[in-house]
C-alpha cells in the first residue's frame, strides 16, 4: 500500500511541483488550494500525511491545522506546515497549533520529501519495516507474522493487509470505502460487502482464544481498531 499525501496549496505551480515530486516518490496524492475543501477531503478520506500552506483561501492553514488536531479521528495525521512566514514567532505558533514540522519558502523539494518520509516512519512504523504493536497484538510487516500474546496467528494475504491497515490507524473510524481504497486499492470487482466478509474472517482469527475484540463496528460509519 502506498502512503497517501494531501497537498493544501493555492499556488497552482507549486502545487503541481509538489504533486509531481510526491508521485515520483510513489505517494498517492490529492490536492486543493482551499482550506474548507481540505477539511472536507480529510474527513471523506483521511490521508497518511498533509502538506499544509499557511496562507490559503477560505480557511487559513493554521486554522485547518487547529481543527484537525481538535478532532480525535484526525488528531494523529502528520502535518507539515509550508509557508513564507519564516519568523521565529510564526514557527512557534505553527508548532504549538499542532504542526509536526515547519518548512519555509523557498525550500528544497528533496528536503521536503525527506521530512515527509521521516514523519511517516514515525507515524506508521511498518513503512520502515518495524513491528506494529497494539495491545497484545503484534504484526511484523517484513516476515508477515502475526502474534497475539504468545500465540501465532495465521492469516491469509487479504486479512493480513486488513489487519495492517487497521493497526496503522488505531482509534480512527474508517469507512468501508476507505478500507476498500487502502486494502484493495479500489478494485472495481470488489464491493463494500466484501469488507464485512473479510473483517468477520479477521475477527475469527485474532479472537480465536476468546480475547477481547479490538475491531469495533461503528454503526453507520464503518470500523475502528482499538486496543482490547
Amino acid at each position: 500500500m502506498n502512503a497517501s499525501v494531501l497537498v493544501v496549496e493555492d499556488d497552482a505551480a507549486l502545487c503541481e511541483l509538489l504533486t509531481w515530486n510526491l508521485s515520483a516518490e510513489g505517494y498517492e496524492v490529492r490536492s486543493t488550494g482551499d482550506g474548507e475543501e481540505a477539511l472536507l477531503m480529510v474527513r471523506e478520506q483521511q490521508p497518511d500525511a498533509i502538506i499544509l500552506d499557511w496562507m490559503i483561501e477560505q480557511v487559513p492553514g493554521i486554522e485547518v491545522c487547529r481543527q484537525l488536531r481538535k478532532d480525535k479521528e484526525t488528531a494523529r495525521i502528520p502535518i507539515v506546515m509550508l509557508t513564507a512566514r519564516g519568523e521565529e514567532e510564526d514557527r512557534i505558533r505553527g508548532l504549538k497549533t499542532g504542526a509536526d514540522d515547519y518548512v519555509t519558502k523557498p525550500f528544497s523539494p528533496r528536503e521536503l520529501m525527506a521530512r515527509i518520509e521521516a514523519l511517516l516512519r514515525r507515524s506508521q512504523p511498518s513503512l520502515a519495516g518495524e513491528t506494529l504493536r497494539i495491545g497484545d497484538l503484534e504484526l511484523d510487516p517484513v516476515s508477515h507474522r502475526v502474534r497475539r500474546g504468545e500465540e501465532a496467528i495465521h492469516l491469509g494475504p487479504t486479512e493480513f493487509r486488513l489487519l495492517r491497515y487497521f493497526m496503522e490507524r488505531p482509534n480512527r473510524v474508517v469507512s468501508r470505502h476507505q478500507i476498500l481504497d487502502g486494502v484493495w486499492d479500489m478494485d472495481t470487482d470488489i464491493d463494500e460487502r466484501t469488507v464485512d466478509v473479510h473483517i468477520r474472517r479477521l475477527r475469527k482469527a485474532i479472537n480465536s482464544s476468546g480475547e477481547g475484540d479490538p475491531i469495533r463496528t461503528v454503526r453507520g460509519a464503518g470500523y475502528s481498531f482499538e486496543a482490547a
